[in-house]
């Protein structure tokens, strides 16, 4: 485990508990998504990776009390809900604790600190239907296994927040997108660009030119930790870059750019590894996209984000 990088689990040993932490993200964006002021490309609806564990920005209280937040703490292994005015309500996940159960008492639990809200219970871009209000199917919650996924993810975080901090365009925080169950950045040219479909989420949250910059922990389409990127609109021949360091690939299936997380963790310095993975990245995008050379190599530091001193 080089520099106290964590290792992952494929996807397939940890899928039960995966989903379940999954389907708990989801009733937090569901959250955001009704109570938030919407921003272009969804902003709103996206959550943050704390120190703590998966939370929402300060969202408004229904009742006009002031703002309150949701969170799962995946230290303790409870949802909480704090209010601004200091009162703090905890829904307990485990014993291996049912989604729905975990979501009505944090439903309960908003409302009596901070008025009723009413979510859409209905989950999204995952292959399961069941409302997070009923679902008792995802209930396994193995805490040393979520802690392992917590592990890697601040990992990945702090890597995306270096590659995007000394951008100069317009970027997105580091995102951590309960649909997708990803973390990610998003890097903005200043040029609008027609969304990829007229689905309701894509025609919304790819209405401009991007390079997306991203990780996660495995899935069923892919089962195990990755970096990805990927561009939208991307021209042909995106796909023909090498790029570094020398694990990362194409993989046609996803349609995007990945390293795997066994390569960043077994590599002399994953930090650095990964971040190489995201700037040779951004680096190919900007340049097959036709992106200004100047904000392409803002990216990478030229100029400095930071004067020093007495400069």
């Amino acid at each position: 485990m080089p520099s106290g990088w964590p290792s992952m689990l494929a996807y397939d040993r940890w899928r039960a508990s995966c989903d379940t932490l999954h389907a708990h993200t989801q009733v937090l964006g569901k959250l955001a998504v009704a109570l938030a002021p919407p921003e272009p490309e969804l902003q709103h609806a996206a959550l943050r990776l704390s120190a703590r564990g998966w939370e929402t920005l300060p969202l408004p209280a229904p009742d006009g009390s002031g703002a309150f937040v949701a969170a799962l703490d995946l230290h303790t292994h409870e949802a909480v809900v704090e209010h601004s005015e200091g009162e703090v309500r905890r829904v307990p996940l485990t014993p291996d604790r049912p989604v729905g159960v975990v979501t009505r008492e944090l439903l309960a639990a908003i409302a009596a600190l901070a008025g009723a809200v009413e979510i859409n219970p209905t989950p999204q871009e995952v292959p399961w239907t069941v409302p997070l209000d009923e679902d008792d199917e995802h209930a396994r919650y193995d805490a040393g296994e979520i802690a392992a996924y917590f592990a890697a993810a601040t990992r990945a975080a702090l890597v995306l927040g270096a590659f995007r901090a000394p951008y100069r365009g317009r970027s997105t925080p580091v995102n951590a997108w309960w649909g997708s169950f990803d973390l990610a950045v998003n890097l903005f040219s200043g040029v609008p660009a027609d969304p990829p479909s007229a689905d309701f989420i894509m025609r919304n949250a790819m209405d401009a030119q991007e390079v997306a910059v991203g990780w996660w922990p495995g899935d069923a389409r892919y089962g195990r930790a990755a970096f990805y990127a990927y561009a939208h609109p991307a021209p042909e021949g995106f796909a023909a870059a090498t790029l570094s360091p020398a694990a990362a690939r194409w993989e046609a299936g996803l349609g995007e750019y990945v390293l795997d997380w066994d390569d960043v963790v077994s590599s002399a310095d994953p930090h650095e590894a990964a971040l190489d993975f995201a700037r040779s990245a951004f680096r190919h995008a900007c340049a097959v996209c036709g992106w200004d050379a100047g904000l392409a190599g803002s990216a990478e530091g030229s100029p400095p984000p930071i004067v020093a001193a007495g400069g």
